[in-house]
């Protein structure tokens, strides 16, 4: 078995694909800025994000067509200079809601949300400094 991608039911797709596209600075897979559906990569690494728009799935899973409520969700990211990666979206738009602050004695967090209030953890792992 193998993990293809976490994806998140949206609501505002053309907000959430601003925001991992262009805050976060993932790669989308096909440009697909209007959606229903795009998959967005790190510069490294084979984990995935996809968007997919909520009324599509609705379609699919009624239930689905209710409001999220809670959250449902923590996308989690790793960066090597959490500090520095912090100051990068904020000038692209981001709002830090806690951090960047030590988690553990070998792990910075920083944490924030996505248009759809999705949380998102930016992890740096300090154990593999050496």
């Amino acid at each position: 078995m193998e993990l293809a991608q976490v994806r998140l039911l949206v609501t505002d797709f053309a907000a959430c694909y601003h925001f991992y596209g262009e805050v976060l600075g993932l790669k989308p897979q096909s440009g697909a800025a209007k959606g229903p559906y795009e998959k967005f990569s790190p510069a490294v690494g084979s984990a995935g994000i996809a968007l997919q728009d909520r009324s599509v799935m609705a379609e699919v899973l009624d239930e689905l067509g209710d409001t999220a409520n809670g959250h449902r969700s923590l996308v989690v990211l790793r960066v090597d200079a959490l500090h520095a990666y912090c100051e990068e979206i904020t000038m692209r738009g981001a709002t830090i809601l806690h951090g960047p602050a030590l988690l553990t004695d070998r792990l910075r967090v920083a944490h924030l949300k996505d248009p759809e209030g999705n949380l998102v953890e930016l992890q740096e792992w300090l154990l593999l400094r050496g």
